[in-house]
């Protein structure tokens, strides 16, 4: 699990295609001193597991299916990510509780400065839209957020200053997609809300 808050960015070092999955090392200065091998890392909020690392790099595979179904087979090399590693008792919650499990790719439709902040507007699967609800929680590239407005298949959030600056949304152009993942807890209560299923 993770909670949304970015921790740092890395770029992507290196892509090297393994018997159709790809193997991405990503460079940062996320202190890798407290991830091991095999342990989880939030890379634009996709949940992958490090297989190797070194002093300022790990490594990671990056499967079909997420490839598929995230923007992660769509990066160059040079391409900057968010980065989290996973949550551990103790540790703050200071977002929201996020899987690493991408519901779709979204994309950004319009981009506009609001006072200090910038305002961000996707669009999502119809199918989607029914978990997204004005004020409710959603994860965008592995950011925590809060949904402004939801209407039709489109969503806004806002962008402080400090998240403009710290995390890769602010480099997102009109166009561009992103990892969306829906808050955790609708998902859940949607599900249960459909009764016993046969």
């Amino acid at each position: 699990m993770f909670t949304g808050i970015i921790l740092a960015t890395g770029r992507v070092v290196s892509q090297s295609e393994r018997g159709g999955d790809l193997d991405m090392g990503i460079e940062s200065d996320l202190d890798l001193s407290r991830i091991s091998v095999g342990e989880s890392v939030s890379v634009d909020g996709v949940c992958l597991t490090v297989t190797r690392k070194q002093a300022r790099c790990f490594h990671a595979d990056v499967s079909r299916e997420t490839m598929a179904r995230t923007t992660l087979g769509a990066l160059k090399a040079g391409a900057r990510v968010n980065l989290e590693p996973s949550l551990r008792a103790g540790d703050p919650l200071g977002g929201h509780l996020v899987s690493g499990h991408v519901d779709a790719v979204g994309t950004l439709t319009q981009g506009l400065q609001d006072a200090r902040s910038w305002r961000l507007e996707f669009e999502l699967p119809a199918t989607l839209m029914r978990f997204v609800a004005p004020k409710g929680s959603i994860c965008v590239n592995g950011v925590s957020l809060t949904v402004n407005n939801a209407a039709g298949r489109r969503f806004d959030v806002n962008i402080i200053p400090h998240t403009h600056r710290e995390t890769t949304l602010g480099e997102l152009a009109v166009g561009a997609g992103a990892n969306i993942e829906i808050d955790v807890i609708a998902r859940y209560l949607d599900r249960l809300m459909a009764g016993p299923q046969g």
